[in-house]
């Protein structure tokens, strides 16, 4: 399973960006993680593989969205009034599979598969 991830850059305070991640095939909940320098790498966003659970991180709530197209096979994470904390690699993950389609997991050892990151720089 190979996950790609696209849409980083440098942008500054205020800015928007949207990230998506190629998933083709994929039915799993999806999730999008970040990890800045330094730090432990932490959930942001997560949506179930139909699309009809989505869960935030309490920092992005209300500026982040995450959705889906799964007749494209891609997952996008809507970034708006981005913040320099918020400068980080991102990365889309897949989630193990599960039976309940609800299912949207905030832990990222319940993922199975990640990309390789994309790098978001936020300046003030």
């Amino acid at each position: 399973v190979q996950l790609q991830a696209s849409g980083g850059g440098l942008v500054q305070a205020g800015d928007s960006l949207r990230l998506s991640c190629s998933a083709f095939g994929l039915d799993r909940a999806m999730g999008w993680f970040r990890q800045a320098p330094g730090k432990e790498r932490e959930f942001v966003a997560v949506i179930s593989r139909r699309g009809s659970v989505t869960n935030y991180s309490d920092f992005v709530k209300g500026r982040f969205t995450i959705s889906r197209d799964n007749a494209k096979g891609t997952v996008s994470l809507q970034m708006n009034s981005l913040k320099p904390e918020d400068t980080a690699v991102y990365y889309c993950a897949a989630a193990y599979a599960h039976a309940r389609t609800s299912y949207a997991p905030v832990n990222k050892d319940s993922y199975a598969y990640w990309g390789q990151g994309t790098l978001v720089t936020v300046s003030s």
